[in-house]
C-alpha cells in the first residue's frame, strides 16, 4: 500500500487548505451545531472536497505514527496559533508536493522542513536534476521546484553558491528580499536578517527586489550588490575572498577582527566574543574553515590578543596583557 506521503493528490491547493482548516477545528474541541452543519455542507458540496477530507484524515493518522519531534509537537501541543501553523504545515506537506509549494508561496516554511539543508559548520554540494551545481554554506536551507515551465530555487536561510546549467526553462532564484534571473551565471547569494547579498562570478543576473516596480538592474560578472525588498545599493567589485567558503576557506583582507570573528562564528558552536578594545584590529590571510580552533591559535601569533577559552563553547578574544 502506498504511503499517503507518496500519493499524488487529486484536489487543488485551496480545497486542501479548507480540509486542513476543518480538521484543526475538530481537533480543537467539539464543533458547535452551526459549525457541524457548515462542515457537512462543505463536505457534501463536491466530490473533490470528499477526496480531500479522506486524504487529510489518512495523512493525520500517518503523522500520529511518526516519531518526529515536530510532528509530536504539532499534534499534541495546546491549541495556539503556532500549533495550528505547525499542524497545517505538516498536513499539507503530507498531502503532496504541489500543495506544499502552494502553502510555501504564502507562508515561508521553517528551514527544518526545507528540501535541502546543511548543519552548522557543514558545507554541502548538490547536483540538481537539470545539471546545475548547488552548494550550501553552513546552516543553510533551500527549496527546489523544477517543472515543465520553469526552475525555481528558494533560499530560506543562509548562503548558496550556484552554477547554472543550460536549459530551455528559465531559472529563478528567490530570497526573502527579491528575485534573481541568472543568465549562464555562477553566483553566490547570502540571506541576512533584513537584506540579501548577491555576488556574480560569471554571466549576469537580473535583480528584482520584492516591492520595487522600476526597471530591475542587471549585475554583471565581477560585481556584487546588497539589496532589500524595496531598494538596492550600487553594484561594487567583488570582495576579496568572496565565495571562498565553497573551497573551504575564510579569506580576510584588512578585515576588522570583530567582523572576522563574526564570520568564523558561523562555522562553530557556542559563543565567540570579541572585546571592544581589540575589535578594530585588522587581519589578513586565508584560513581553513574546518579547523576553527587552529584559526583561534593563529590569532595569538599574528595579533596582540589573547584567546581565553572558558569552555570550548565560550571563547573570548581580548587584548594581550
Amino acid at each position: 500500500m502506498n504511503s499517503p506521503f507518496n500519493q499524488q493528490p487529486d484536489f487543488s491547493n485551496p480545497v486542501a487548505e479548507q480540509a486542513v482548516h476543518w480538521l484543526i477545528e475538530m481537533q480543537g474541541g467539539p464543533l458547535s451545531p452551526r459549525q457541524q452543519q457548515a462542515w457537512q455542507q462543505w463536505h457534501d458540496a463536491h466530490s473533490e472536497h470528499q477526496r480531500a477530507w479522506e486524504h487529510i484524515q489518512r495523512v493525520n493518522q500517518r503523522l500520529r505514527g511518526l516519531s518526529s519531534p515536530l510532528a509530536h509537537a504539532a499534534l499534541n501541543a495546546p491549541k495556539s496559533t503556532s500549533r495550528r501553523q505547525a499542524l497545517k504545515l505538516l498536513l499539507i506537506l503530507g498531502a503532496g508536493s504541489a500543495m506544499a509549494w502552494g502553502l510555501r508561496e504564502h507562508n515561508p516554511l521553517p528551514p527544518l522542513l526545507a528540501d535541502y539543508r546543511s548543519a552548522l559548520g557543514q558545507r554541502r554540494q548538490l547536483q540538481l536534476s537539470d545539471g546545475s551545481q548547488l552548494q550550501l554554506n553552513t546552516s543553510s536551507a533551500v527549496d527546489v521546484r523544477f517543472d515543465g515551465q520553469q526552475r525555481l530555487i528558494r533560499l530560506l536561510e543562509g548562503e548558496i553558491m550556484l552554477s547554472v546549467a543550460k536549459d530551455a526553462r528559465p531559472l529563478l532564484v528567490q530570497s526573502a528580499q527579491g528575485l534573481l534571473r541568472p543568465d549562464a551565471a555562477r553566483l553566490n547569494l547570502r540571506q541576512f536578517r533584513d537584506r540579501s547579498q548577491l555576488a556574480v562570478f560569471s554571466g549576469s543576473v537580473e535583480l528584482t527586489p520584492s516591492h520595487y516596480s522600476a526597471t530591475p538592474p542587471r549585475i554583471g560578472a565581477g560585481q556584487q550588490v546588497d539589496f532589500s525588498s524595496n531598494n538596492w545599493q550600487a553594484p561594487r567589485p567583488l570582495d576579496t575572498g568572496s565565495g571562498a567558503w565553497s573551497e573551504g576557506m575564510l579569506v580576510a583582507a584588512h578585515m576588522r577582527l570583530a567582523d572576522f570573528l563574526d564570520e568564523l562564528g558561523r562555522y562553530r558552536r557556542g559563543q565567540l566574543h570579541c572585546d571592544a578594545q581589540v575589535a578594530d584590529l585588522l587581519i589578513s590571510g586565508s584560513y581553513p574553515l574546518d579547523d576553527s580552533e587552529r584559526i583561534l591559535d593563529l590569532l595569538e601569533i599574528s595579533l596582540p590578543v589573547r584567546v581565553r577559552r572558558f569552555t570550548r563553547y565560550w571563547v573570548n578574544v581580548q587584548a594581550r596583557a
